[in-house]
């Protein structure tokens, strides 16, 4: 490891944790076709998806600071028996993130079959058209007026599907979702910030599970150094990126990721037939 594979790393995790393009498809295009040696140490791969996340918190800081406040006054309200007569947005926001997040949990029986798909490259360039197909119809689509305030728990369950199926490689998950709450009717800046801070609890829980294993690999602290300069160009690169989604999803120009997704997935299928 050095500075400077760290400081690539880090730029690649920006853009490809944000960007929808799916970071675990092109990944898994690295090692399978390519033949690149992609392989990052398992402390320092915790670390830069910590940093695209401390990137969510400083995008929608205030956000996350209303949800803390009105979980504890939600807490309070529970214990004293009292129920305001209209839900707070910031409280009904933290429901709609818990509900979106549950169709998750389906995953966990057969989340080792999800990940053998890591090596099927005809399903990953099959996925990368069908999210560039998505990202495709979402510039088509009339914009929505849903916020938190009117958006329904039939609504977000079928966003956190959405990101469910976006744990398949070649699926990019913010795409997904983006879309996904297009499609639902979601207000387009709506649909992005709600994406986002829906991929605070998978991020941060799959990163607590992959911890334990990380530190049973051992770190090599020597290197710690280097890892800080990954993760803050992770954070950097992934905080300019969600500042460009919510520019492109309130004009509609998603045709760019498409057309780029397209080629991505059809230049995989080609390459595995030649191979």
């Amino acid at each position: 490891m050095t500075y400077l594979s760290s400081f690539l790393l880090g730029l690649v995790q920006g853009l490809a944790e944000f960007l929808p393009i799916s970071s675990s498809g092109h990944l898994s295009i690295a090692q399978n076709l390519l033949g690149l040696n992609t392989e990052i140490p398992e402390f320092f791969d915790v670390l830069l998806h910590l940093g695209t996340l401390v990137a969510v918190f400083v995008a929608y800081w205030r956000d996350i600071c209303d949800m803390v406040a009105e979980l504890i006054h939600g807490v309070g309200d529970l214990v004293h028996g009292t129920t305001p007569r209209q839900v707070p947005p910031a409280r009904r926001l933290i429901l709609l993130i818990i509900v979106g997040t549950l169709p998750l949990f389906i995953l966990l029986p057969i989340h080792k079959q999800v990940q053998a798909l890591s090596n099927n490259m005809v399903f990953i360039g099959a996925a990368l058209v069908v999210t560039g197909f998505l990202l495709f119809a979402c510039d088509l689509v009339r914009k929505g007026k849903k916020t938190e305030r009117t958006a329904t728990i039939a609504d977000v369950l079928v966003v956190g599907l959405g990101q469910a199926i976006a744990t398949m490689p070649g699926i990019s998950r913010s795409g997904m979702t983006i879309t996904t709450g297009c499609f639902m009717g979601f207000e387009r800046k709506f649909a992005v910030r709600f994406s986002f801070l829906l991929s605070i609890p998978a991020v941060l829980g799959a990163n607590i599970l992959s911890l334990k294993d990380a530190l049973d690999t051992g770190i090599i602290w020597a290197e710690v150094p280097m890892y800080v300069v990954g993760v803050i160009t992770a954070a950097v690169v992934g905080y300019a990126c969600i500042r460009l989604l919510r520019l492109v999803a309130e004009k509609g120009r998603f045709g760019a990721f498409a057309y780029y997704c397209w080629a991505v997935g059809l230049l995989t299928l080609l390459l595995n037939a030649i191979k």
